[in-house]
């Protein structure tokens, strides 16, 4: 096993992004001390690579605090920078609990960029039940919600609840009751719910309440940027090609960048920066 790297994803600076544990070399690992090592680190995810015998490729496992995630897209942007830092950049690929994820990694001046492609996405009715349990828990009224931006679930390497705000000052004010969103998370078996606001057509603001993985909220969500990008797709709300950004983890002091890449393809690309933490 290597020691574990720290690194903020989806930043240049590592006082902002989603802050990300690393094991280059997980081999010998079993999930009861993986787990434990991202309980100690204490980050939402911490992602575990395990090199295979084809260049470039790895089995990679995330995990929160609380429990393993079939996948998570800013441990996957992090890792796959620390990749390019030790060998340079390159195509690799990542063989998940949710699929096999192609990351390819580039160089621009001097900055290392990592941009994954996820796997097939699906997005499905949000059952009646959940919408109720969900605003319940997040205090919030059914009027507060942008009526352009249906409530879904949304998969792409994790399932997630998708619910517009109306306005940015409903979003900027979260203060949920963590055990009820945690139960109705548990039930659907959601990873994140997607809270987002709609600043203009292709620019988005975003926070992900991630209790049941034993964290408040997540400061930057690749996995539900992902999901997001094939909401908006099959729902109409945007025209492929485009390109999205999602701003996260301001209202927590941690501003994180999140590049989206639709097109006519199944899957979505997301895009970012990531930089070692001291």
């Amino acid at each position: 096993m290597s020691a574990p790297l720290r690194y903020a994803a989806f930043s240049d600076d590592p006082r902002g992004g989603n802050p990300a544990g690393v094991v280059l070399d997980a081999r010998g690992l079993d999930a009861a001390r993986m787990l434990a090592i991202a309980a100690e680190l204490g980050y939402s995810e911490t992602a575990f690579a395990s090199p295979r015998d084809a260049a470039g490729a790895y089995d990679v496992r995330y995990f929160a605090p609380a429990r393993e995630v079939p996948f998570c897209g800013h441990a996957t942007i992090a890792t796959a920078v620390a990749l390019a830092e030790r060998d340079g950049a390159d195509t690799l690929t990542f063989h998940t609990p949710a699929g096999t994820v192609p990351v390819a990694t580039s160089v621009d001046g001097g900055a290392i960029s990592a941009t994954l492609t996820s796997v097939a996405p699906a997005v499905e009715p949000a059952p009646a039940a959940l919408l109720d349990a969900a605003l319940d828990a997040l205090r919030w009224r059914r009027e507060q919600l942008d009526p352009a931006l249906a409530p879904r679930i949304a998969f792409a390497g994790a399932r997630h609840l998708i619910l517009a705000a109306a306005t940015r000052a409903r979003l900027a004010a979260l203060d949920y009751d963590v055990p009820a969103l945690t139960a109705a998370m548990l039930a659907h078996d959601l990873t994140t719910v997607d809270l987002v606001y709609r600043a203009d057509a292709t620019t988005f603001h975003a926070r992900n309440p991630f209790p049941v993985g034993g964290v408040v909220e997540d400061p930057a969500t690749g996995a539900a940027a992902a999901a997001f990008g094939a909401y908006l797709r099959t729902l109409g709300l945007v025209a492929p090609p485009v390109a999205l950004t999602i701003h996260q983890g301001e209202d927590m002091g941690r501003p994180s960048l999140l590049r989206v890449l639709i097109d006519e393809r199944p899957q979505i690309r997301v895009s970012g920066r990531a930089v070692p933490m001291s």
